[in-house]
């Protein structure tokens, strides 16, 4: 799968993923997560040149290896984040001081989307969604769905989708607030226990 690279929230750094890891390592070059082990093989190698600051390469450790699971970059709410997800693992990285970032719990991310109407940057995973704002991490659902979720639309403030219900062994409709995380529809919350 080719990596995504989407700019849509406005940025104050440039950022470029290698088609391979440079021979002479730069200075400074940080390793996410920091306790990966075997972190080269598939690999998410970026270099990022933060607006007021040296240029660092960032190494993303490969999540999964499946096709379906999301990969590449995109700008964060935060003009000085840059969120980088390998094989489904997701790192939003603070370039003024790139020893801080976050590893997302949602695993694998499957999609994401710059809702810059909502000044969200929206991860979808097999069971929820987790919406990422300017101060980190806004919301996250419940479970919508017993295996895979997609999004149809949405409609102003409302995330409109479908998630699997195991009990009907139908596609269930739901809606999110994009304010709140609050849903409507989806899967028998009483179900999922």
């Amino acid at each position: 799968m080719n990596p995504m690279i989407q700019f849509a929230f406005p940025h104050v750094w440039t950022a470029e993923i290698l088609s391979r890891r440079p021979l002479i390592l730069p200075p400074r070059h940080f390793v996410y997560p920091r306790e990966a082990e075997e972190v080269e093989r598939g690999a998410l190698d970026v270099m990022i040149c933060p607006a007021e600051d040296e240029p660092f390469l960032a190494t993303c450790a490969l999540g999964f290896t499946d096709p379906s699971a999301s990969a590449g970059l995109w700008s964060c709410p935060d003009p000085h984040q840059i969120c980088a997800v390998s094989g489904g693992y997701a790192y939003l990285i603070d370039t003024t001081n790139p020893q801080h970032f976050t590893h997302l719990p949602l695993r694998p991310v499957l999609e994401v989307r710059a809702l810059t109407e909502q000044n969200l940057l929206l991860f979808a995973g097999h069971h929820t969604l987790l919406a990422w704002s300017t101060d980190g991490e806004a919301w996250q659902t419940r479970r919508l769905s017993w295996e895979g979720l997609t999004i149809t639309g949405i409609v102003g403030n409302e995330l409109h989708g479908l998630g699997w219900d195991l009990m009907t062994d139908c596609e269930i409709p739901f809606i999110v607030d994009l304010k709140t995380g609050d849903h409507s529809g989806g899967v028998n919350p009483a179900s999922t226990r």
